[in-house]
């Protein structure tokens, strides 16, 4: 009779135990999934983090303070149910990261994160220098203007990486402006010659 009271009671604490156990393992659970923390390794001063919806709309935007490792925890319980980008916009490319929310949990899409390279433009006196790594291999539009007017446009397919040389015309000084299309995005390089 003893032994059956001791089974009893290691039986009853066991269970307690175990219930205390998985509350706070579904507590946990809960918090994770309603908040997203965000990590990027060896960030620089100045880069920018945002996210994103769906429709581009940024809802949080923050320059970096230090450099090294970031991480921050957001609370996403405010979210419409949609798709949202974590990006960090460095000097050559753009690390997203992709989740979705769903009534006000939220689930990362990939493990990984995915890079869009920005395009390098510089120019040299009246030679325009363009290249942009796509390994997407997607569609991209270069349109230059000169004082408002487009000068030239192309769409580029199928390559791996741009590289073009453009020669502006030596007498006619003043401003440009490069705007290149391409991963949904538009980047924009103004110069002056």
């Amino acid at each position: 009779m003893k032994t059956l009271k001791k089974i009893t009671l290691v039986a009853l604490m066991l269970g307690t135990l175990i219930g205390y156990a998985n509350e706070d393992k579904k507590d946990t659970e809960n918090k994770a999934k309603r908040t997203v923390k965000v990590q990027f390794n060896n960030v620089k001063k100045g880069q920018t983090l945002t996210i994103k919806s769906e429709q581009g709309t940024s809802v949080y935007k923050s320059e970096i303070k230090n450099a090294g490792k970031y991480s921050k925890t957001f609370d996403i319980s405010y979210l419409q149910d949609g798709i949202y980008t974590a990006e960090l916009n460095k000097d050559f490319e753009i690390i997203v990261k992709t989740f979705y929310v769903k009534n006000g949990l939220v689930t990362f899409l990939k493990n990984e994160h995915e890079k869009v390279f920005k395009p390098v433009i510089r120019n040299n006196k009246n030679l325009l220098y363009i290249s942009k790594l796509d390994f997407s291999k997607d569609a991209l539009k270069v349109t230059i203007y000169y004082n408002g007017h487009v000068i030239h446009s192309e769409m580029v397919e199928g390559e791996d990486h741009l590289n073009r040389v453009y020669r502006l015309s030596e007498n006619e000084v003043g401003d440009y402006k490069v705007v290149i299309n391409s991963d949904n995005r538009t980047f924009v390089k103004d110069i002056t010659i």
